[in-house]
């Protein structure tokens, strides 16, 4: 197995990453170039592209650390969400059965509304 820093995927990482800092250095000393010539708001934009440089650095590691969660992992992960998922239909049931008493018919409507919605899928609002 390749180490994370040789992947082929990390190599081309690196190699975006090479490409990023070589832009963000010209455009920094482009920026300084021209603010030395008089332009005031290019004084800004010559501490902006070091700035984005460094943002790539720390996204270059982020994705170069990233790891896949593991089938066990993911077993787990759907296990909690359906236990906790029981857990919120068992108490929300309690509470509506002790406050069904006291409750405003209105208001118990509106309740029961906003219960269903939330068990109905969600539909995907954008990726059309």
């Amino acid at each position: 197995m390749k180490s994370k820093w040789f992947s082929s995927r990390a190599l081309v990482l690196h190699l975006l990453l090479i490409a990023w800092l070589a832009l963000c250095a010209v455009a920094a000393w482009w920026q300084v170039g021209r603010a030395v010539q008089g332009n005031a708001l290019s004084f800004m934009y010559s501490i902006e592209w070091p700035v984005f440089g460094v943002l790539g650095v720390l996204g270059w590691f982020a994705m170069l650390n990233m790891e896949r969660a593991t089938e066990e992992e993911e077993r787990e992960r759907r296990e909690y969400e359906e236990r906790m998922r029981a857990e919120a239909q068992a108490a929300r049931a309690r509470d509506a059965a002790a406050a069904a008493e006291k409750e405003d018919p209105l208001l118990a409507a509106y309740n029961d509304h906003l219960a269903k919605v939330a068990v109905q899928p969600k539909k995907k609002l954008w990726g059309h």
